[in-house]
């Protein structure tokens, strides 16, 4: 598995994915939605690290766990938790992330530091209304909006070399 990276605000790790676990189960049950233990243990390896993983990724830590399973168990597990909105696709980085709002209709809005790849997943209404506003305005129905913003995060900022 990747090293855990070190997140933007400190915080309680074990407890968010404790808390993203227990949401999951919650909102799969409201939803009648079987969330299958492989489907839960995809969504707990994603909220593992605060770095976006992709479905190769996952793979691999599902075979260092024993599991016997194939990319077509992988993708169909994170389109699941995709379709659900347990994860966020970042298109980008081809990776998933855990939702920080899960059970909300929100935009993704996501911060990427290209130098540690630590993601950071914004909220921001007032972005999210402009891009509604002005998607209307050229006639346009968004069904869907993620944005992606790279950069440095604050970390990065004060280290050598990252300019």
């Amino acid at each position: 598995m990747p090293a855990r990276a070190i997140p933007y605000r400190p915080h309680n790790h074990d407890a968010c994915v404790s808390q993203a676990l227990g949401d999951a189960r919650r909102i799969c049950q409201r939803q009648n939605a079987r969330l299958t233990p492989i489907r839960e243990r995809v969504l707990e390896l994603i909220w593992q690290s605060h770095k976006p993983l992709g479905a190769y990724d996952v793979l691999a830590e599902l075979a260092s766990d024993g599991h016997n399973a194939a990319p077509p168990t992988v993708y169909r597990a994170l389109d699941f938790l995709q379709q659900h909105g347990l994860v966020h696709r970042i298109a980008s980085l081809n990776a998933f992330i855990g939702c920080t709002h899960a059970g909300q209709s929100h935009t993704g809005m996501f911060l990427i530091c290209r130098a540690c790849g630590n993601v950071l997943e914004l909220t921001a209404p007032s972005v999210s209304t402009e891009v509604r506003r002005a998607a209307t305005s050229e006639g346009f129905q968004a069904e869907n909006t993620t944005l992606e913003i790279a950069g440095l995060c604050p970390r990065c900022q004060t280290e050598p070399g990252h300019e």
